[in-house]
């Protein structure tokens, strides 16, 4: 089958939607499928474009036997409001002669990628002409998150055309995914059927990422003695996270010696964090890890740390989470009671309230007093992601579901 899947995010960038779509691409080739990607330069999370590639200029490459093409993208160095906006159209405008001339080639499936929804009408309009099967897959619902923490310029009437806009690309697609079930309850409210709609979770791949049987060599490499206990944040800075929080909860835990924190990642907030972190002796910011030690650095941690600010709960769904809990290391999240973020950590983890500094201080005293519990949390986070989000299975259920889709007259 031909599959064509056109998206912002994509590999070699390490975190976030860029890692899961180059997996998925690699996947839909690994079982004889022929795919085609249509994606920019990569960017994130550092938010400038990477060596060796140009944000003005279009470029095709071949990459894990399949054909990419990447399309010049506009990249702010500190994106909010407008500039958000501007970044995501100029992917939208500049993708659309390549994915229009991708018609040519007759993909029997088209998938979109979300972020960014600016994309969405013209990968419709490609997958109508040729014929195609159309497959929208939300990892982020981008315009209700920007809404909510006030990022979109003219609130009120740049919003509802937003959402017009986004309204009518949903209900044109043949199936909607999205990574989460309250993700997917939100499709449903917001007109999708049932029936087109398709849950299709972040995975995690158990065989790369696992618990050490010793002690990780990057706590060495940084210098962290033994008997230290590490909280580390390991992702995009940027803000939905509420990194603020984890800051000021180590602030108030800055007397007890044996607790160190380490925010490891890069991102559009970093450099303001690292700002406000300055004359804090037990945190210590770290570079972006490549991506063979990511399970080295998984498994540095003694207490993995999930905030996110209060309105974003449930219109995003952390993909670092699976990793975390398949490194056999607790995790406090920050999220308001009857999120799924909530419902899925208070099962193996701890849960405090967003943007409470007080409570996730207490949160990460009592894993530190307690080790047993850090124990037996642990366990109970590998055997969640064993049970629902390893790779196998996530992505035979989605192959299943294409294979349908397809031949469906």
């Amino acid at each position: 089958m031909r599959i064509l899947i056109h998206g912002l995010n994509f590999a070699p960038e390490m975190t976030g939607i860029g890692k899961y779509t180059g997996e998925l691409a690699v996947y839909l080739a690994d079982q004889g499928h022929q795919v085609r990607v249509v994606t920019s330069p990569p960017y994130y999370p550092q938010w400038r474009i990477a060596a060796g590639y140009s944000g003005w200029s279009y470029r095709k490459e071949q990459w894990q036997g399949m054909e990419v093409y990447r399309c010049p993208l506009w990249v702010p160095r500190k994106p909010s409001g407008i500039k958000r906006i501007l970044y995501l159209g100029s992917f939208a405008l500049f993708s659309l002669p390549v994915i229009l001339a991708q018609v040519r080639w007759k993909p029997a499936l088209l998938i979109n990628i979300a972020p960014a929804i600016a994309s969405t009408p013209f990968s419709w309009l490609a997958a109508r002409l040729a014929g195609s099967k159309a497959w929208l897959h939300i990892q982020d619902f981008e315009l209700d998150t920007a809404a909510n923490l006030k990022m979109l310029p003219g609130l009120g009437l740049t919003t509802r055309l937003s959402q017009n806009i986004e309204a009518s690309c949903l209900k044109g697609f043949d199936r909607v995914s999205t990574i989460s079930q309250r993700m997917l309850e939100r499709l449903w409210q917001k007109g999708v059927p049932a029936d087109k709609s398709f849950l299709l979770p972040n995975w995690v791949d158990i065989r790369t990422i696992y618990p050490l049987a010793k002690p990780s060599s990057l706590r060495a490499d940084w210098g962290i003695p033994p008997d230290r206990i590490l909280v580390l944040y390991a992702g995009n800075m940027g803000q939905k996270q509420g990194l603020e929080t984890l800051l000021d909860a180590a602030r108030q835990l800055s007397d007890e010696e044996e607790v160190y924190f380490i925010l490891c990642g890069e991102g559009a907030a970093r450099v303001e964090l690292e700002q406000q972190a300055a004359g804090l002796s037990n945190v210590c910011f770290m570079p972006l890890q490549p991506e063979e030690r990511l399970n080295d650095l998984l498994n540095a941690a003694d207490i993995h740390v999930l905030p996110q600010r209060a309105h974003t709960a449930d219109l995003v769904m952390p993909s670092k989470l699976g990793g975390m809990l398949a490194s056999g290391r607790p995790v406090v999240a920050t999220a308001r009671p009857g999120t799924e973020l909530a419902e899925v950590v208070s099962q193996v983890g701890l849960v405090v309230p967003p943007e409470d500094p007080g409570a996730l201080a207490d949160a990460i005293g009592c894993l530190v007093d307690h080790p047993a519990i850090r124990s037996e949390l642990a366990v109970k986070g590998r055997q969640f992601v064993e049970t629902y989000w390893t790779k196998e299975h996530v992505l035979a259920s989605f192959l299943n579901e294409i294979n349908l889709l397809t031949k469906t007259n």
